[in-house]
């Protein structure tokens, strides 16, 4: 294999591609990008056996063939070329790809291709296409409520779903639930209902940005899905077990409705959280008219503010995860939000008001406070 490629162009699509190499298996090949050159054009190729990518680039191939390569050190090596052209070409007998640019050479020990996985491929599976801008806007909006604990892999997941004129998407740790519902401008040809790991949608987010894509084709196979956006494809397998019948735990009634200012309610929370330390609860008092916020973290210290709320009644007092609370503010990305409570025990929602752009919910655990 020898292609001579642009250097910007290339290292645009090799750092697309080496977001899909492991960084912690065992099988070294993992941590490789296989760059394969052949009828005229060159793909990059990277797995670690949850996430697949494919991007084609742009190369002028002097002779076909493939390699695979330490995908990061790769990375680092053509970021640091000091021409705007190089060659790179792989050396069989050598054992090495060996990249020239101006008066610079290094030659690269490649990885052993045979370990190399076969990447999924969709074959005649159907597909189904949805507006880039508003699966990424979406994904944005609740992948971060998915949970990490890999304990409990079925909550690792966002289970998107597509039908008709709606996008859907889910996510929950257990201790907050966020729902997304999209409306979509064209009905979608088919349906779609998948358990995609949060890890997946988020790369496919980034990668959107640089590719400027309108659409977004899924291929959703038995145990994996496939998402094409350009040039570039993204492959994952599913999560398994079943995802939660997430509908029956949100609340059909609340006791108390309020619709405040979000911006103003995520800076008092940001501010009183600085207090909220070693897992301290972040503590909002109801009271006619009156919302006060206040945190205190022993031999730290404590803080509160408060600021004027449409709340009646007895008064209520319910303490949350500041950091859970924050990000339900911030993924609503409204003016105002509604605030849905039952007790200090109940869990509270955080709602979005519909403006055209869909509903949005966000159910959050309280913390039982110590009095």
């Amino acid at each position: 294999m020898k292609i001579e490629v642009d250097k910007t162009g290339f290292l645009s699509a090799f750092g697309v591609a080496v977001r899909g190499a492991s960084t912690r298996s065992a099988v070294q090949t993992l941590a490789g990008v296989m760059v394969k050159a052949e009828g005229g054009h060159v793909e990059l190729q990277a797995t670690d056996l949850e996430l697949g990518v494919r991007i084609e680039t742009e190369a002028q191939v002097e002779r076909e063939g493939s390699a695979v390569v330490p995908g990061r050190l790769l990375l680092d090596v053509v970021r640091s070329l000091p021409s705007e052209r190089a060659t790179v070409e792989y050396r069989s007998s050598q054992g090495d790809v060996a990249v020239t640019s101006g008066s610079a050479s290094f030659h690269l020990r490649t990885l052993p291709s045979d370990e190399f996985p076969r990447l999924p491929d969709a074959g005649d599976a159907s597909t189904l296409a949805l507006p880039a801008p508003a699966f990424v806007e979406t994904v944005n909006r609740v992948a971060r409520a998915a949970s990490r604990d890999e304990t409990r892999p079925h909550l690792t997941g966002v289970l998107v779903s597509a039908s008709e004129r709606e996008l859907r998407m889910v996510a929950t740790d257990s201790y907050r639930l966020s729902v997304k519902e999209t409306p979509l401008e064209q009905a979608v040809d088919g349906s779609l209902e998948a358990n995609v790991p949060a890890r997946t949608l988020q790369e496919l987010g980034r990668i959107a940005g640089s590719e400027s894509a309108e659409r977004i084709e899924i291929a959703s196979l038995e145990h994996q899905v496939i998402f094409t956006l350009g040039s570039v494809r993204l492959s994952s397998r599913l999560v398994e077990g079943r995802f939660p019948n997430y509908q029956q735990l949100l609340p059909e009634s609340f006791e108390h409705e309020l619709r405040v200012s979000t911006g103003e309610l995520i800076e008092v929370v940001r501010r009183i959280s600085l207090l909220a330390q070693k897992n301290a609860p972040l503590r909002l008092r109801f009271s006619d008219g009156t919302l006060d916020v206040s945190a205190q973290t022993p031999d730290i210290g404590e803080a509160s503010e408060s600021l004027p709320v449409p709340f009646k009644g007895e008064a209520l007092e319910i303490g949350f995860n500041p950091e859970f609370l924050r990000e339900g503010l911030e993924s609503a990305e409204a003016d105002e939000v509604t605030l849905k409570l039952i007790s200090p025990l109940r869990p509270g929602l955080i709602e979005a008001a519909d403006d055209g752009a869909g509903s949005f919910l966000y159910l959050v655990m309280p913390i039982r406070l110590n009095v």
